[in-house]
C-alpha cells in the first residue's frame, strides 16, 4: 500500500513589514530543503494552537477505538516500529525484528534505555517487553470492553480464543517477553501485512505495575496515564483546554520541535477558527465552504490558504439493520423496509454524490467522490490497484446514480413490501452539528432523495447530536436508519476496509439482518471475507477475493460510497510533509518531525513544496524497495 493521505493543516500572518517578508521567505526555504531531505533534524518551533469542540470521553488508549482520542496516544505514546515522512518504514521502540521462515514467529528486539513517565515529568519504570504483554492481556479481556481487540484476536495465535474465554490462561496467547528486552508475537497464520499493524493503537504497550495501581482509574485524566513518547499531557481539563508538553526525556527528543501542543475547547470551534485565525490566536482552521468565496476573493485571505490533501480515510451511508431509534422515528417499520434489496437499491441509486460533495467541496467535488469503499492507490498486487481488481473494476468507474433506474426499483419495492412496511418510510439520519458542511449536506441529501424518490415512498428526517459522544449515542448504539459514516485504515492490507461490516462490528449491523445470516451464526459478507483472508501467499489471488467481498457490499446496497476524506481548504501554519507518514494508523496523527512556521502557507507555495515531497516520496520507496 503506497499511497498515503495526510489530516487536514493549516496557515496564517500577513507580511506587512519588508524584513518580516525576507525572515518568512528564508524559513520557507530551509522547510523546503527539510521537505525533500531524507532525515528530520530540529529547528526552532512555536507552540500549536487549535480549538476544538468533540471532547474526549476516555484516555485509556486499551479500549478507545476513536480518531478524536487517538491523536492523543499518537503523540504520548511510541511503539515498536514508526514510519519516517516518506512512508519507509523505520525502528522506534523496537531496534530490530526478524520473523521465522515460515512467517508465524516474530521477535522484536528492544531500545534500552526508555522511560515511561507520569504527567509532570517523572520517570516511572523502563519500557519493558512485558508491556506489550500487559496490554494485549487487558485488551483481549473481554469484560474491559475494549473496542480495538480485533486487531490482535483475528491475527495473534490463540488470541480470540482467550478472548471469547475458550482458554484462561494467557500463557497460551501468542504474545510473550522473551526476556526484558525481546518481545515475541506468533500469528495463527502467516500474515503478509503484520509489521505495518504494528502502527495501530491496539499494539501499543502499558505498564501492568501502573495499571493495576489505577484499575477502573486508568485513563480517567491525565494523572493516571503513563506516556513514553515525544509529549506528556501537562493539562487536562474537559471542555476547557489539554495541553502536550515535549517530553524532554523523550529518547528521540531531537526530532520534536514544537514545544507544546495547546487545545482550547470552544462548542463554536468550526466556525469561530477562521476567524480566530486571523487574529492570531490559533495555527490552525478549516476554512469550511460556506465562507470559502469570500476568502478567495480576498487577496490577504486567500494567500493564507491551500488545499488539503484528501486521506484514506472513507466515507461511505449506511444502513442500520439493527434500528434502536426512538419509536416516533418507526424501527420497526424501518427494519421491515431495509431488508427489502429494492428499498436499498433505489436509495442507492438516487444518492448524488455531487450534489453532496458540493456542500464541503465547492471548487473541485470530483477530487473526492469515489464508488467504492477502499480509495484508488491504498494498495496494489501484481501492478493493479485494488479498485482495478476483478469485481471491483466496473464499480469503480461506474457512477451509480440513475434517476430511471432509482424509480424503478422506487415502483418495485412498493409492489415488494405492500403489507409488510407502510409509506413512506422514515429514514432517521443523525448529523454532528458541530459544523455547517455536515448540516448543510444532511439538507441537501434529504432534499435530492425526497425530490426524485417522492414523499410518498420515504421521509427523510434529519436529528442533530452535539459533538462529545456522537457515535456513541448515535451509530454504535444502532441509532440511526441511514447515516453517513466513516473508517480508516489500520494496516497496509484492502482487509483493514472490511472491519466496520463484518459481525461483531458496530455499523451496519449486517449478522442482524434474516437477509444476510445463515444457519451457523455469520453473514454471508463474513463467508466472502474469511475466504480472502485464508489466501496469505498469492497477493493477487488475495485481492481478488477482498475485491469480490467489497463488491458484494456494495452491489447489494448495504453501503453507499461516497468519498474520501481530507480535502477541502485549510489555513495553517503547521508545517506539512515532515510528520511520520502512512496511510493507516497513528502515524499522520503525530507532530514529530514538524514546526510552527512563522506564516501560512499560500497553495502555490503548498503546491510547490508537495512536488518536491512527492519526488522525494518516490525516490525514497525505490530505495527501502517497498
Amino acid at each position: 500500500m503506497l499511497t498515503t493521505v495526510l489530516p487536514p493543516l493549516d496557515s496564517s500572518l500577513s507580511t506587512r513589514e519588508p524584513h518580516m517578508k525576507k525572515k518568512q521567505a528564508l524559513a520557507l526555504a530551509v522547510f523546503a530543503i527539510v521537505a525533500i531531505g531524507q532525515v528530520w533534524s530540529q529547528r526552532k518551533s512555536g507552540d500549536y494552537t487549535e480549538v476544538y469542540s468533540g471532547e474526549v470521553t476516555t484516555l485509556n488508549y486499551l479500549i478507545s477505538g476513536s480518531e478524536n482520542e487517538h491523536f492523543m496516544f499518537a503523540n504520548m505514546i511510541d511503539n515498536l516500529i514508526e514510519y519516517d515522512q516518506y512512508g519507509v518504514l523505520k525502528p522506534a521502540l523496537a531496534e530490530s525484528w526478524s520473523s521465522s521462515a515460515d512467517g508465524l514467529v516474530w521477535t522484536f528486539k528492544l531500545r534500552k534505555g526508555v522511560q515511561w513517565f507520569t504527567s509532570d515529568a517523572k520517570a516511572y519504570a523502563e519500557v519493558q517487553a512485558q508491556d506489550w504483554v500487559d496490554a494485549a492481556k487487558y485488551i483481549l479481556t473481554k469484560t474491559n470492553a475494549s473496542t480495538i481487540s480485533d486487531p490482535l484476536s483475528s491475527v495473534i495465535l490463540n488470541a480470540d480464543e482467550y478472548y471469547e474465554g475458550k482458554i484462561s490462561d494467557f500463557s497460551q496467547v501468542g504474545v510473550k517477553a522473551i526476556n526484558a528486552t525481546t518481545l515475541q508475537y506468533t500469528l495463527k497464520a502467516p500474515v503478509p501485512y503484520f509489521v505495518s499493524m504494528l502502527s495501530y493503537v491496539t499494539y501499543l504497550p502499558v505498564n501492568g505495575k501502573f495499571l493495576a495501581e489505577k484499575g477502573a482509574t486508568f485513563g480517567r485524566d491525565n494523572k493516571n496515564i503513563l506516556a513514553n513518547g515525544a509529549y506528556l499531557m501537562t493539562e487536562f481539563e474537559p471542555q476547557v483546554t489539554r495541553v502536550l508538553t515535549k517530553n524532554k526525556k523523550y529518547w528521540d527528543q531531537k526530532n520534536v520541535n514544537i514545544p507544546r501542543l495547546i487545545f482550547k475547547y470552544n462548542k463554536e470551534s468550526a466556525t469561530l477558527a477562521p476567524e480566530l485565525f486571523l487574529r492570531g490566536e490559533v495555527s490552525y482552521a478549516v476554512i469550511p465552504s460556506t465562507i470559502l468565496d469570500t476568502w478567495m476573493k480576498d487577496p490577504a485571505k486567500k494567500a493564507q490558504i491551500h488545499p488539503a490533501r484528501v486521506s484514506s480515510y472513507t466515507y461511505f451511508y449506511g444502513f442500520n439493520f439493527k434500528p434502536k431509534f426512538a419509536a416516533e422515528y418507526e424501527p420497526e417499520n424501518w427494519a421491515a423496509a431495509v431488508n427489502n434489496q429494492s428499498f436499498r437499491k433505489a436509495i442507492f441509486h438516487a444518492l448524488d454524490r455531487k450534489a453532496a460533495m458540493l456542500t464541503a467541496e465547492p471548487y473541485a467535488p470530483d477530487r473526492r467522490l469515489q464508488t467504492t469503499v477502499t480509495p484508488r492507490g491504498f494498495a496494489s498486487a501484481g501492478g493493479l490497484d485494488f479498485v482495478a481488481t476483478g469485481d471491483l473494476l466496473t464499480i469503480a468507474n461506474t457512477n451509480s446514480y440513475n434517476k430511471t433506474k432509482a424509480l424503478e426499483l422506487k415502483a418495485t419495492a412498493m409492489k415488494e413490501l405492500a403489507g409488510k412496511a407502510t409509506f413512506p418510510v422514515k429514514i432517521m439520519m443523525p448529523y454532528n452539528s458541530s459544523g455547517s458542511e455536515w448540516t448543510n449536506r444532511v439538507q441537501v441529501v434529504e432534499q435530492q432523495l425526497e425530490g426524485l424518490l417522492g414523499t410518498d415512498f420515504i421521509d427523510v428526517i434529519p436529528v442533530s447530536f452535539p459533538p462529545t459522544g456522537f457515535l456513541a449515542a448515535t451509530r454504535r448504539a444502532g441509532n440511526y436508519a441511514m447515516q453517513e459514516l466513516n473508517w480508516g485504515p489500520d494496516y497496509a492490507d484492502p482487509q483493514t476496509y472490511t472491519d466496520p461490516f463484518v459481525s461483531g462490528g458496530t455499523y451496519v449491523f449486517l449478522n442482524n439482518s434474516p437477509s444476510f445470516l445463515q444457519a451457523d451464526g455469520k453473514t454471508s459478507y463474513d463467508k466472502l471475507v474469511e475466504a480472502a483472508m485464508a489466501e496469505t501467499t498469492n497477493m493477487k489471488k488475495r485481492f481478488e477475493l477482498f475485491a469480490k467481498a467489497e463488491a458484494f457490499l456494495i452491489n447489494e446496497a448495504i453501503i453507499i460510497p461516497y468519498a474520501r476524506g481530507g480535502g477541502g481548504f485549510e489555513a495553517s501554519k503547521l508545517e506539512p510533509f515532515t510528520y511520520p507518514y502512512a496511510p493507516f494508523g497513528l502515524s499522520v496523527l503525530k507532530y514529530k518531525g514538524q514546526v510552527v512556521l512563522p506564516k501560512a502557507l499560500s497553495t502555490e507555495e503548498y503546491s510547490k513544496l508537495e512536488s518536491a515531497w512527492n519526488k522525494a516520496r518516490e525516490a525514497a520507496l525505490k530505495k527501502s524497495k517497498l
